[in-house]
Protein backbone atom coordinates (compact mmCIF):
# COMPACT_ATOMS: atom_id res chain seq x y z
CA UNK A 1 0.00 0.00 0.00
CA UNK A 2 2.86 2.14 0.66
CA UNK A 3 4.59 1.23 -2.23
CA UNK A 4 1.51 2.63 -4.44
CA UNK A 5 0.72 5.65 -2.21
CA UNK A 6 4.16 6.92 -3.55
CA UNK A 7 3.26 6.38 -7.31
CA UNK A 8 -0.05 7.79 -6.95
CA UNK A 9 0.85 10.75 -4.91
CA UNK A 10 3.44 12.35 -7.72
CA UNK A 11 0.97 11.81 -10.04
CA UNK A 12 -2.05 13.62 -7.95
CA UNK A 13 0.16 16.33 -7.42
CA UNK A 14 0.89 17.08 -11.01
CA UNK A 15 -2.57 16.79 -11.82
CA UNK A 16 -3.56 19.22 -9.14
CA UNK A 17 -1.03 21.66 -10.19
CA UNK A 18 -2.53 21.85 -13.77
CA UNK A 19 -4.67 24.59 -14.98
CA UNK A 20 -8.05 24.40 -15.48
CA UNK A 21 -7.85 23.85 -19.76
CA UNK A 22 -10.95 26.52 -19.77
CA UNK A 23 -8.84 28.71 -17.33
CA UNK A 24 -6.11 27.61 -19.32
CA UNK A 25 -7.54 29.02 -22.34
CA UNK A 26 -8.47 32.27 -21.05
CA UNK A 27 -5.24 32.82 -19.61
CA UNK A 28 -3.20 32.29 -23.31
CA UNK A 29 -5.99 34.13 -25.10
CA UNK A 30 -5.46 37.42 -23.18
CA UNK A 31 -1.74 37.24 -24.10
CA UNK A 32 -0.77 40.62 -26.25
CA UNK A 33 0.45 38.87 -28.79
CA UNK A 34 -2.46 36.37 -29.12
CA UNK A 35 -4.91 39.70 -28.75
CA UNK A 36 -3.37 40.81 -31.97
CA UNK A 37 -2.96 37.79 -33.98
CA UNK A 38 -7.06 37.63 -33.21
CA UNK A 39 -7.45 41.46 -34.28
CA UNK A 40 -6.40 40.43 -37.34
CA UNK A 41 -7.67 36.79 -37.38
CA UNK A 42 -11.47 37.39 -36.02
CA UNK A 43 -12.90 34.44 -38.16
CA UNK A 44 -11.00 31.89 -35.94
CA UNK A 45 -12.84 30.74 -33.35
CA UNK A 46 -12.03 29.45 -29.65
CA UNK A 47 -12.26 26.04 -30.90
CA UNK A 48 -9.41 26.14 -33.07
CA UNK A 49 -7.62 27.91 -30.29
CA UNK A 50 -8.68 24.99 -27.45
CA UNK A 51 -7.40 22.43 -30.57
CA UNK A 52 -4.04 24.31 -30.60
CA UNK A 53 -2.83 24.94 -26.77
CA UNK A 54 0.55 23.41 -27.21
CA UNK A 55 1.70 25.56 -29.99
CA UNK A 56 0.31 28.62 -27.99
CA UNK A 57 2.52 27.21 -24.88
CA UNK A 58 5.36 27.45 -27.06
CA UNK A 59 4.97 30.73 -28.61
CA UNK A 60 4.08 32.68 -25.50
CA UNK A 61 6.84 31.17 -23.98
CA UNK A 62 9.37 31.56 -26.85
CA UNK A 63 7.78 35.79 -27.35
CA UNK A 64 8.72 36.39 -23.66
CA UNK A 65 12.33 34.99 -23.59
CA UNK A 66 12.77 37.38 -26.79
CA UNK A 67 11.07 39.85 -24.78
CA UNK A 68 14.04 39.45 -22.34
CA UNK A 69 16.50 38.68 -25.08
CA UNK A 70 20.31 37.56 -23.72
CA UNK A 71 21.46 37.98 -27.21
CA UNK A 72 22.28 35.66 -30.27
CA UNK A 73 24.42 33.45 -28.81
CA UNK A 74 22.63 32.88 -25.55
CA UNK A 75 19.29 32.45 -27.13
CA UNK A 76 17.73 30.43 -25.47
CA UNK A 77 14.54 29.37 -28.42
CA UNK A 78 14.00 26.20 -29.57
CA UNK A 79 15.95 27.13 -32.73
CA UNK A 80 18.13 30.13 -31.75
CA UNK A 81 17.59 33.33 -33.41
CA UNK A 82 14.33 32.83 -34.20
CA UNK A 83 10.72 33.67 -33.32
CA UNK A 84 7.05 31.97 -33.39
CA UNK A 85 4.80 33.33 -35.77
CA UNK A 86 0.85 31.84 -35.81
CA UNK A 87 -0.61 30.80 -38.92
CA UNK A 88 -3.68 29.25 -39.34
CA UNK A 89 -4.39 26.35 -42.02
CA UNK A 90 -6.51 23.44 -41.77
CA UNK A 91 -8.34 24.23 -38.82
CA UNK A 92 -5.45 24.26 -36.46
CA UNK A 93 -3.20 26.94 -35.46
CA UNK A 94 0.96 26.41 -36.24
CA UNK A 95 3.82 27.50 -35.83
CA UNK A 96 6.27 29.36 -38.42
CA UNK A 97 9.84 30.18 -37.25
CA UNK A 98 11.31 33.80 -38.39
CA UNK A 99 14.53 35.35 -38.01
CA UNK A 100 14.76 38.04 -34.92
CA UNK A 101 16.22 41.39 -35.84
CA UNK A 102 19.58 40.34 -34.39
CA UNK A 103 19.72 36.88 -36.30
CA UNK A 104 18.95 38.90 -39.45
CA UNK A 105 21.75 41.53 -38.37
CA UNK A 106 24.27 38.88 -37.77
CA UNK A 107 23.65 37.04 -41.21
CA UNK A 108 23.93 40.44 -42.87
CA UNK A 109 27.35 41.26 -41.39
CA UNK A 110 28.52 37.06 -42.60
CA UNK A 111 27.81 38.20 -45.86
CA UNK A 112 29.24 41.37 -45.84
CA UNK A 113 32.28 39.51 -44.85
CA UNK A 114 31.86 37.00 -47.48
CA UNK A 115 31.31 39.63 -50.28
CA UNK A 116 34.87 41.64 -48.97
CA UNK A 117 38.25 39.46 -49.51
CA UNK A 118 41.50 40.61 -48.91
CA UNK A 119 45.27 38.95 -48.94
CA UNK A 120 47.85 40.76 -47.42
CA UNK A 121 46.29 43.74 -46.28
CA UNK A 122 46.07 45.37 -43.03
CA UNK A 123 42.93 45.70 -41.15
CA UNK A 124 42.68 49.93 -41.13
CA UNK A 125 42.78 49.44 -44.98
CA UNK A 126 40.03 46.76 -45.72
CA UNK A 127 38.09 48.54 -43.13
CA UNK A 128 38.33 51.95 -44.59
CA UNK A 129 35.12 53.60 -45.08
CA UNK A 130 34.51 57.25 -47.66
CA UNK A 131 32.44 58.90 -44.40
CA UNK A 132 35.15 59.10 -42.29
CA UNK A 133 38.35 60.03 -44.70
CA UNK A 134 39.45 63.37 -45.56
CA UNK A 135 38.07 65.24 -48.90
CA UNK A 136 40.82 67.39 -49.13
CA UNK A 137 42.17 68.94 -52.41
CA UNK A 138 44.67 66.45 -53.30
CA UNK A 139 42.28 63.18 -53.42
CA UNK A 140 38.82 64.54 -53.52
CA UNK A 141 38.35 63.85 -57.10
CA UNK A 142 39.67 60.39 -56.88
CA UNK A 143 37.68 59.49 -54.05
CA UNK A 144 34.68 61.15 -55.98
CA UNK A 145 35.72 58.40 -58.97
CA UNK A 146 35.88 56.10 -56.66
CA UNK A 147 32.54 56.17 -55.33
CA UNK A 148 30.83 56.94 -58.49
CA UNK A 149 32.60 53.43 -59.88
CA UNK A 150 31.18 51.39 -57.17
CA UNK A 151 27.35 53.66 -57.39
CA UNK A 152 27.68 52.71 -61.57
CA UNK A 153 26.67 48.65 -59.85
CA UNK A 154 23.09 50.10 -59.41
CA UNK A 155 22.24 49.79 -62.90
CA UNK A 156 24.69 47.73 -64.17
CA UNK A 157 28.81 47.01 -64.09
CA UNK A 158 31.39 49.79 -64.75
CA UNK A 159 32.50 50.03 -68.32
CA UNK A 160 36.33 50.75 -66.92
CA UNK A 161 38.10 49.91 -63.80
CA UNK A 162 40.33 53.06 -62.05
CA UNK A 163 44.61 53.61 -61.92
CA UNK A 164 44.88 55.41 -58.42
CA UNK A 165 48.87 56.48 -58.30
CA UNK A 166 50.71 59.06 -56.65
CA UNK A 167 53.29 59.10 -53.62
CA UNK A 168 53.72 56.82 -50.69
CA UNK A 169 51.45 57.48 -48.04
CA UNK A 170 48.59 59.67 -49.79
CA UNK A 171 46.26 57.24 -49.05
CA UNK A 172 45.89 55.28 -52.14
CA UNK A 173 45.22 52.13 -50.76
CA UNK A 174 42.63 53.43 -48.17
CA UNK A 175 40.36 54.65 -50.73
CA UNK A 176 40.29 51.54 -52.82
CA UNK A 177 39.66 50.05 -49.43
CA UNK A 178 36.76 51.71 -48.55
CA UNK A 179 35.80 51.26 -52.21
CA UNK A 180 35.52 47.21 -51.25
CA UNK A 181 33.12 48.18 -48.12
CA UNK A 182 30.91 50.87 -50.22
CA UNK A 183 30.23 47.78 -52.94
CA UNK A 184 28.63 45.58 -49.97
CA UNK A 185 25.35 47.73 -50.46
CA UNK A 186 25.22 46.60 -53.76
CA UNK A 187 25.75 42.79 -52.88
CA UNK A 188 28.87 43.29 -55.17
CA UNK A 189 32.26 40.75 -54.25
CA UNK A 190 35.52 42.11 -54.42
CA UNK A 191 39.01 40.85 -53.71
CA UNK A 192 41.91 43.27 -52.54
CA UNK A 193 45.13 41.66 -53.01
CA UNK A 194 48.63 43.27 -52.26
CA UNK A 195 50.63 42.51 -55.22
CA UNK A 196 54.28 42.25 -53.90
CA UNK A 197 53.55 39.67 -51.35
CA UNK A 198 50.55 38.11 -53.37
CA UNK A 199 53.67 37.36 -56.27
CA UNK A 200 56.15 35.49 -53.47
CA UNK A 201 53.23 33.83 -52.58
CA UNK A 202 52.75 32.50 -56.15
CA UNK A 203 56.35 31.90 -56.42
CA UNK A 204 56.06 29.69 -53.51
CA UNK A 205 53.13 27.74 -55.05
CA UNK A 206 54.90 26.11 -57.91
CA UNK A 207 55.87 23.50 -55.40
CA UNK A 208 52.38 23.24 -54.14
CA UNK A 209 50.33 23.16 -57.64
CA UNK A 210 48.43 25.62 -56.28
CA UNK A 211 49.01 28.47 -59.09
CA UNK A 212 45.53 27.86 -60.80
CA UNK A 213 43.42 27.95 -58.02
CA UNK A 214 44.58 31.32 -56.66
CA UNK A 215 45.12 32.48 -60.41
CA UNK A 216 41.19 31.91 -60.65
CA UNK A 217 40.15 33.42 -57.77
CA UNK A 218 42.11 36.80 -58.53
CA UNK A 219 40.26 36.17 -62.44
CA UNK A 220 36.85 35.83 -61.30
CA UNK A 221 36.28 38.29 -58.53
CA UNK A 222 33.87 40.64 -59.75
CA UNK A 223 36.01 43.73 -58.49
CA UNK A 224 39.45 42.87 -58.35
CA UNK A 225 41.74 45.37 -56.45
CA UNK A 226 45.51 45.22 -57.07
CA UNK A 227 47.01 47.08 -54.20
CA UNK A 228 50.90 48.70 -55.19
CA UNK A 229 51.20 47.30 -58.53
CA UNK A 230 54.31 48.07 -59.67
CA UNK A 231 56.77 47.55 -56.26
CA UNK A 232 57.01 43.96 -56.91
CA UNK A 233 60.21 42.21 -58.52
CA UNK A 234 59.37 41.41 -61.60
CA UNK A 235 60.10 38.73 -64.11
CA UNK A 236 59.08 37.74 -67.26
CA UNK A 237 57.29 34.72 -65.92
CA UNK A 238 55.70 37.16 -63.17
CA UNK A 239 54.72 39.55 -66.21
CA UNK A 240 53.20 36.97 -68.87
CA UNK A 241 52.08 33.93 -66.86
CA UNK A 242 50.51 35.72 -63.96
CA UNK A 243 49.59 39.52 -64.13
CA UNK A 244 49.35 38.97 -68.41
CA UNK A 245 46.37 35.56 -67.65
CA UNK A 246 44.53 37.52 -64.94
CA UNK A 247 44.61 40.62 -66.79
CA UNK A 248 43.52 39.00 -70.15
CA UNK A 249 40.82 36.75 -67.97
CA UNK A 250 38.85 40.09 -66.99
CA UNK A 251 39.45 42.00 -69.80
CA UNK A 252 37.98 39.19 -71.95
CA UNK A 253 35.01 38.53 -68.98
CA UNK A 254 34.77 42.47 -68.89
CA UNK A 255 35.41 42.14 -65.44
CA UNK A 256 36.64 46.05 -63.53
CA UNK A 257 39.96 45.74 -62.23
CA UNK A 258 40.97 48.76 -59.59
CA UNK A 259 44.84 49.87 -59.12
CA UNK A 260 46.69 51.52 -56.62
CA UNK A 261 50.16 51.96 -57.47
CA UNK A 262 53.64 54.59 -56.73
CA UNK A 263 54.12 54.52 -60.93
CA UNK A 264 51.91 56.03 -63.76
CA UNK A 265 51.44 54.48 -66.38
CA UNK A 266 54.24 54.91 -68.64
CA UNK A 267 56.44 54.43 -65.35
CA UNK A 268 54.41 50.95 -65.01
CA UNK A 269 55.46 50.17 -68.26
CA UNK A 270 58.89 50.94 -67.90
CA UNK A 271 58.51 48.53 -64.79
CA UNK A 272 57.18 46.10 -67.05
CA UNK A 273 59.70 45.79 -69.58
CA UNK A 274 62.71 44.32 -67.17
CA UNK A 275 63.84 40.97 -67.92
CA UNK A 276 65.69 39.33 -65.66
CA UNK A 277 68.66 39.52 -67.43
CA UNK A 278 69.02 43.46 -66.78
CA UNK A 279 67.66 43.83 -70.58
CA UNK A 280 64.36 45.40 -72.09
CA UNK A 281 61.30 43.69 -73.28
CA UNK A 282 59.38 46.50 -74.78
CA UNK A 283 56.64 44.55 -76.52
CA UNK A 284 55.95 42.69 -74.04
CA UNK A 285 55.30 45.36 -71.71
CA UNK A 286 53.08 47.09 -73.81
CA UNK A 287 51.06 43.99 -74.28
CA UNK A 288 50.30 43.95 -70.64
CA UNK A 289 49.45 47.73 -70.96
CA UNK A 290 47.23 47.11 -73.87
CA UNK A 291 44.88 45.22 -71.31
CA UNK A 292 45.16 48.22 -68.52
CA UNK A 293 45.14 51.40 -70.31
CA UNK A 294 41.93 51.10 -72.13
CA UNK A 295 40.15 49.64 -69.21
CA UNK A 296 40.79 52.19 -66.36
CA UNK A 297 40.87 55.77 -65.75
CA UNK A 298 43.80 57.39 -64.00
CA UNK A 299 43.90 59.90 -61.14
CA UNK A 300 46.56 60.80 -59.54
CA UNK A 301 46.68 61.27 -55.91
CA UNK A 302 48.59 63.56 -53.53
CA UNK A 303 49.04 65.20 -50.48
CA UNK A 304 50.55 64.84 -47.07
CA UNK A 305 52.29 61.68 -46.28
CA UNK A 306 49.48 59.98 -43.48
CA UNK A 307 52.31 57.05 -42.46
CA UNK A 308 54.38 59.49 -41.03
CA UNK A 309 51.62 61.78 -39.11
Amino acid sequence: MDRIDKVVAPMKGRLAGRMDPKKELETVLSHSDIRAFREKHPEVGDDVFRRSLVQLRQMIREREQCRRCPGLDQCPNLVKGHRPELQWYGGYLDLRLTPCEKRIAHEQEKKRKQLIKSHYIPADIIHATFDKMTWDAGRAEAIEAAMDFCDQFADGRPQKGLYLYGPFGVGKSRIAGAMAQYLVQYGVDSLMVYVPDFIREIKESIRDGMIQEKLDTLKKATVLILDDLGAENITPWIRDEILGAILQFRMTEKLPTVITSNLDLNELEDHLSHSEKGGTERVKAKRIMERIRPYVNAFYVEGPNRRQA
